[in-house]
């Protein structure tokens, strides 16, 4: 899944390539994926793009004060095409396609969705703060705004929950998802199951500075790239996400991962856990 420093650097590319253009129409090939029908996505068509824009996860496309809103979940992309087809995409089951913007130049953006799980949500609305996940994103954590004490109150109201969890809740910090919040917590050398409320005072100024350190080396390597290229820079610099049974670069252990319903978590027990193993939640239990 695209998190902050993707979508952000998406953001920026889209922009720039969408500058003074206007949409001819949006054709949707996964009816499912569009979530809304007032203003209907005929209202796109004809108008200009003002901007594009990051929310939390979520990508804000201004259409003449109309808003595309995008959600791209586990498995989407958007990919650029130089030249889209004439006639309009039409439903086909074995697709990725989910969705084609088509300009006036005869360029466009084909939305994919890869896999059988479909997430992916696309919303037209006249405000943003209409769609329900932008309404309850908590705050950004490369903004201004995001202070120390701002972090310290979040952790301190989600109780024993464990930390893990807390980053990825997009009402609690917008934007960190499975894999940075792995990467963070590497980083900070904290466990992913540590309660929220127990850091003491140093730890908690450890991990408010990485939170920021991480994604903002993320969004400068990201910074300018194109949209093919996002997918392997991300993955090229994950220190422990992603990367079960290969060797930690900061102490040589391997890394380890614990398994749940529809994804995982990596870190380094030499790192993180004081050299302890976490048991996989499969098994019911882990150690502490």
């Amino acid at each position: 899944m695209p998190e902050l420093p993707e979508v952000e650097a998406l953001a920026h590319d889209l922009a720039k390539r969408l500058d003074g253009r206007a949409i001819v129409r949006v054709d949707i090939a996964n009816f499912s994926c569009l979530k809304t029908y007032d203003p209907p996505i005929s209202a796109l068509s004809g108008a200009m793009i003002d901007g594009v824009s990051r929310r939390g996860k979520f990508l804000d496309f201004d259409v003449s004060g109309t808003h595309l809103v995008l959600h791209l979940a586990l498995a989407g992309w958007i990919r650029w095409k130089d030249e889209v087809p004439k006639l309009p995409a039409t439903p086909n089951s074995k697709s990725p396609l989910a969705a084609r913007i088509v300009l006036d130049n005869g360029s466009g953006l084909d939305i994919t969705e890869a896999g059988t799980r479909k997430s992916l949500a696309l919303y037209v609305v006249r405000d943003p703060g209409e769609v329900e996940g932008i309404a309850r994103l908590g705050p950004d954590p490369l903004s201004a705004g995001f202070t120390i004490e701002v972090l310290k109150e979040i952790l301190e109201r989600s109780g024993r929950a464990q930390i893990k969890g807390v980053l990825r809740m997009q009402s609690n910090i917008a934007g960190i998802g499975n894999a940075y919040s792995d990467e963070i917590l590497h980083a900070a050398r904290m466990s992913p199951f540590k309660p929220a409320n127990s850091l003491t005072d140093f730890e908690l100024e450890t991990l408010y500075a990485t939170i920021r350190d991480e994604l903002g080396a993320a969004l400068a390597r990201a910074d300018g790239l194109a949209a093919s290229q996002l997918k392997g820079e991300k993955k090229s610099n994950m220190r422990v996400h992603g990367r079960e049974g290969e060797e930690c670069p900061v102490c040589g252990d391997v890394v380890r991962s614990v398994s749940f319903a529809d994804r995982s978590l990596q870190y380094c027990a030499t790192c993180q856990t004081g050299g302890k193993p976490l048991a996989d939640r499969r098994l019911s239990k882990f150690l502490k």
